[in-house]
């Protein structure tokens, strides 16, 4: 784990994240069961996940991170709060006494291809009063997690909060559910985005275009001014669409692992770089090394260090 003193300076604006903590219990199996079937695991974790990953990426690279989602009172509740304080993350809102936090099963496959199955819990929750609260400026980042878009009261709430703020940057990762959300709803949410960060299926999914430079402008169309795509896509790196053009950026040669958080890895590193004041371009290059060295690790929030970021650059010769 990282520790303070390996993140560098802090950036001068925060990383907002108004999506959900939950915990991830992780199974590693050969293939996943027919329906119906059995099959054993060969090794078992429960961890915090979901919302949890980006925001340990993006502490681990030097920013300084605010959690906006709802935690429970009971033991998984207590799991995620001192889980977040051991990265240094600020918990915005206070415990819910409703009900506790909720459960996300991972199973892990042999080829490292991960499936979720989620039980919801009081992550789901947030009041509008509590969003105001963040007091968000020019200088935060604020980050919406496709996941928020399928609960209609956050939905709705998340909506009208980032309609009302005065122009920070808004990161939207789709997440693989996005293509559910309700298309009014949707069209209001990229239309307050700046930056979509999606892997390819999703990409292909949200646009419906096959190839992905296609894919990238017609989600880049749709976003505010200035508006960026991130398309992740594994071990090839990313596409980065700005200003009318679509950059490709190399990514890393691992031995994948285990594939779960690679995407959350990239997206928070890329946050936390902007937030230092990276260009685009190294912020890219800085979140597919994140990415890489994530799924060479067993786990969901296996992002790196800054140091170990720059020591991946240093060895590919800067």
């Amino acid at each position: 784990m990282a520790g303070r003193s390996d993140r560098g300076a802090p950036a001068p604006g925060r990383l907002v994240h108004t999506g959900q903590v939950v915990l991830d219990l992780v199974m590693r199996v050969p293939g996943l069961p027919p329906v119906g079937g059995d099959v054993l695991a060969s090794a078992v974790d429960l961890l915090p996940g979901g919302g949890f990953n980006v925001m340990a990426a993006a502490a681990r690279a030097g920013a300084p991170v605010v959690y906006a989602g709802g935690h429970g009172s009971g033991r998984f509740g207590d799991t995620v709060r001192a889980a977040l304080a051991r990265e240094g993350i600020v918990a915005a809102q206070p415990v819910s006494t409703a009900s506790d936090t909720g459960v996300c099963v991972v199973l892990v496959d042999d080829d490292g291809e991960r499936t979720f199955v989620t039980g919801s819990g009081v992550e789901t929750e947030i009041e509008p009063s509590a969003l105001a609260a963040l007091a968000v400026t020019p200088a935060d980042l604020v980050y919406v997690s496709g996941y928020s878009l399928l609960v209609p009261p956050k939905l709705h709430a998340l909506l009208g909060w980032l309609e009302s703020l005065d122009d920070p940057a808004v990161l939207v990762d789709p997440g693989p559910l996005a293509a559910q959300v309700d298309g009014a709803a949707l069209r209001r949410l990229l239309a307050r985005t700046t930056i979509l960060s999606a892997n390819a299926r999703e990409a292909r999914a949200l646009s419906g275009a096959d190839d992905l430079a296609t894919a990238s402008a017609v989600l880049a169309r749709r976003l505010a001014a200035p508006a960026v795509v991130v398309v992740r896509d594994g071990a090839a790196g990313c596409l980065l669409t700005r200003d009318g053009r679509s950059e490709r950026i190399p990514g890393f040669a691992v031995a994948a692992l285990d594939t779960t958080g690679a995407g959350d890895a990239h997206c928070g590193v890329l946050a936390a770089e902007l937030l230092r004041g990276a260009g685009l371009h190294t912020a890219a290059v800085r979140a597919n090394a994140a990415a890489a060295l994530a799924v060479a690790r067993r786990g969901p929030a296996t992002a790196p260090t800054r140091a170990e970021v720059d020591a991946v650059l240093a060895a590919a010769g800067g």
